[in-house]
């Protein structure tokens, strides 16, 4: 996924380092085996009250030590950008084990999300419109790529649904309503109804314009080969 740091003001990116420090010194007095439960981590100790979790994130498996919280790709080693590991500090911290339902709701309906929602709405599905329009095939193959399961019952949705798998109990879905002569086309990033119980509503902006753009960059390369 896209790293989102060279976007960010210097004092935002300074205020995230920090909000991250806070968050990681919470979790550094919590228990590691509660919060693998509640989080849906695997965690395996090392002894001397060090241990390390695992953790799918964005369909690749993730790494988290503990109790420093140094957060890696677990099959190439490489460091998670601040974005991401910002992400994973908020999902520790809150996640309070709670399922995910499988019924899905826009950001308008997440706490204050209300205030927000047209200006999400403007960078993730109007974004999503104007890039692929009535391509359903593209949308499709683009979704596809990026690891999204394709809903059965999409119809309930609109014309094509992709559930896409950010954290074990976090997904994001991507809806596609084909336009006609009457009505343009029409995108949504929605959550599952649960996602207040693991993330916060900032959080949830971050993810929605994550897949958007990573959907829009893999429709380019998709396109040009």
């Amino acid at each position: 996924m896209l790293n989102f740091m060279e976007k960010l003001p210097v004092e935002d990116r300074d205020q995230l380092f920090q909000r991250v420090d806070e968050l990681h010194a919470r979790l550094r007095q919590s228990n590691p085996v509660t919060l693998a439960a509640q989080t849906g981590a695997g965690y395996l100790p090392a002894g001397s009250g060090k241990g390390t979790f695992y953790l799918p994130f964005w369909g690749a498996e993730v790494s988290l030590t503990y109790p420093e919280f140094v957060s890696r790709n677990s099959r190439t080693g490489e460091l998670l950008t601040t974005f991401d590991q910002a992400l994973l500090a908020y999902y520790f911290t809150l996640s309070d084990g709670s399922p995910q339902i499988g019924q899905w709701i826009s950001f308008s309906e997440l706490p204050d999300g209300r205030f927000y929602s047209q200006a999400y709405q403007g960078y993730t599905g109007n974004d999503l419109a104007k890039v692929f329009g009535n391509d359903e095939a593209g949308f499709a193959r683009t979704a596809e790529a990026l690891r999204g399961r394709r809903l059965e019952m999409a119809d309930l949705l609109g014309d094509m649904a992709f559930r896409f798998a950010v954290l074990p109990r976090v997904s994001l879905l991507a809806v596609c309503w084909l336009g006609d002569e009457d009505f343009p086309p029409s995108y949504r990033i929605l959550f599952d109804v649960s996602v207040s119980h693991h993330l916060s509503t900032e959080a949830c902006a971050i993810l929605g314009g994550t897949l958007t753009r990573s959907l829009v960059k893999n429709y380019d390369q998709i396109r040009s080969c």
